[in-house]
C-alpha cells in the first residue's frame, strides 16, 4: 500500500512545484515589463501642459454645452406644443360628448317612436372607425339629423388627427430629453477631468495661469459682491450702433464677477450664449439661444467694422460668444475657471462677428 501512496505524493508535489515555477515566471514577466518602460507612470505635467489640456476639455464642454442648451430649447417648444395639442384634444372631446348627447336625445325619440335610424345606431356606436366606415347612412336621415351627425363625423376626425400630432410631438420630445441626457453627460465628464487636472495644481499656479476658479462650475454670488450696478465706459456706450446695443454692454458690465455656470441664463450665473442672451433681452431684443443661431440673428460685420455690442464668435465649431465693448475687447463669460470678466478678442482664433440691432 505504501509503494502505492508514494508515487502520489510525488505526483502532488511535481503540481505544486510546477504551479509555483508558473506563478514566479509571470512575476518575473511583469517585473520585466515594469524594468522595459511599458508599465511605468505617466510623468507628472507641467502647470502649462495642464492649462492647455484644461483648456481644450473647456472647449469641448463648450461645444457640448452648445448643444445642449439647443436640445433644451428644442424640448421646452415640444413640451408646449404638446400641452397646446393635449388642451385643444380635451376642448374638442368636450364639444364632441355635447354632440353625441344631441344625438342620443334624437335617438331616444326616435326609439319611443318605432326604432332607431341605423345612421344614428353607428354615430352613438363605440367603434368610431366603424361610423366613418359607414357614413353613407347618413343620407337615410332627415336634413336636421344628417347636419348632426356630419358635425360629429368631422369632429371625430378632427380629435383622431390632434391624437397622431400629439403622439408625433411626443416622439419629438423624448428624443430630445435623451439628447439632453448625453450632452450633459458628456459635459460633466469633461469638466470633471478638468477639475482632477486642476486639483494639482497649487492656488499659485491655478492664478498665475489664470486659472483662479478653481473649476467649481457651482453659482456664487461671492465674485459678484460689489459689482452691482458698475456702470460701463461712457465710449463703450457712446459709440454703439444704437441704444439698445449701448443697453446690452451696460447690462455686460454690470454682470462681471458672475460666475460661469453651463446652461445658465442669470441672473447670477451664465454661460457664453446665455450672458448674450441676457444682455439683449435686458434691452428688450429678443435672441435665440445657441451660439450657433446667433451668429445668423443680425447683420454680419467684419472684424475691422466692429462696434460695442456687437456679438464676436469663436473657434470654426461657432463655439463661443462675447459681447464687443471697443477697443478690440469683450466680455464674455469663459469657462467654469473664470468669472463673466473682459479679455481681448485675440484671446481665441475669431470666428466672426455680428451685430444684432
Amino acid at each position: 500500500m505504501a509503494a502505492h501512496r508514494k508515487p502520489g505524493r510525488r505526483a502532488s508535489l511535481g503540481g505544486s512545484t510546477a504551479r509555483t515555477a508558473f506563478t514566479i515566471a509571470l512575476a518575473g514577466a511583469a517585473t520585466a515589463t515594469a524594468f522595459d518602460g511599458t508599465g511605468h507612470a505617466e510623468p507628472r505635467l507641467t502647470p502649462a501642459q495642464v492649462k492647455a489640456k484644461v483648456d481644450r476639455l473647456y472647449q469641448e464642454a463648450e461645444t457640448a454645452t452648445q448643444k445642449y442648451d439647443g436640445a433644451k430649447e428644442k424640448a421646452q417648444a415640444a413640451e408646449r406644443r404638446l400641452s397646446t395639442l393635449r388642451d385643444e384634444a380635451a376642448r374638442k372631446t368636450e364639444k364632441l360628448n355635447s354632440a353625441r348627447e344631441a344625438l342620443g336625445s334624437i335617438a331616444a325619440a326616435q326609439y319611443r317612436g318605432g326604432g332607431l335610424d341605423p345612421a344614428l345606431q353607428l354615430v352613438l356606436s363605440s367603434d368610431p372607425d366603424r361610423y366613418l366606415d359607414g357614413a353613407e347612412f347618413v343620407d337615410r336621415v332627415g336634413t336636421r339629423q344628417a347636419a348632426a351627425v356630419a358635425d360629429v363625423r368631422e369632429q371625430l376626425r378632427d380629435i383622431q388627427q390632434l391624437r397622431g400630432t400629439a403622439r408625433v410631438e411626443l416622439t419629438s420630445l423624448k428624443a430630445r430629453q435623451a439628447e439632453l441626457a448625453r450632452q450633459k453627460k458628456t459635459i460633466t465628464g469633461k469638466l470633471d477631468a478638468a477639475r482632477r487636472l486642476l486639483s494639482g495644481l497649487s492656488s499659485e499656479e491655478r492664478a498665475r495661469l489664470g486659472l483662479d476658479g478653481g473649476g467649481t462650475g457651482r453659482a456664487s454670488r461671492s465674485g459678484t459682491e460689489g459689482r452691482v450696478g458698475l456702470q460701463a465706459p461712457a465710449p463703450a456706450t457712446a459709440q454703439a450702433p444704437d441704444s439698445r446695443a449701448a443697453a446690452a454692454v451696460q447690462y455686460a458690465y454690470s454682470k462681471l464677477g458672475s460666475p460661469y455656470v453651463w446652461g445658465a441664463t442669470g441672473p447670477d450665473a451664465f454661460d457664453c450664449s446665455g450672458l448674450v442672451q441676457s444682455a439683449y433681452r435686458s434691452a428688450g431684443v429678443s435672441l435665440p439661444r445657441t451660439t450657433y443661431a446667433q451668429i445668423d440673428a443680425g447683420r454680419r460685420v467684419s472684424r475691422s467694422e466692429l462696434l460695442p455690442g456687437d456679438l464676436v464668435f469663436f473657434y470654426s465649431g461657432i463655439s463661443h460668444v462675447g459681447i464687443y465693448i471697443g477697443n478690440g475687447q469683450m466680455i464674455h463669460a469663459p469657462n467654469p475657471s473664470a468669472p463673466v470678466r473682459i479679455a481681448p478678442i485675440d484671446e481665441m482664433p475669431f470666428a466672426g462677428a455680428t451685430r444684432v440691432v
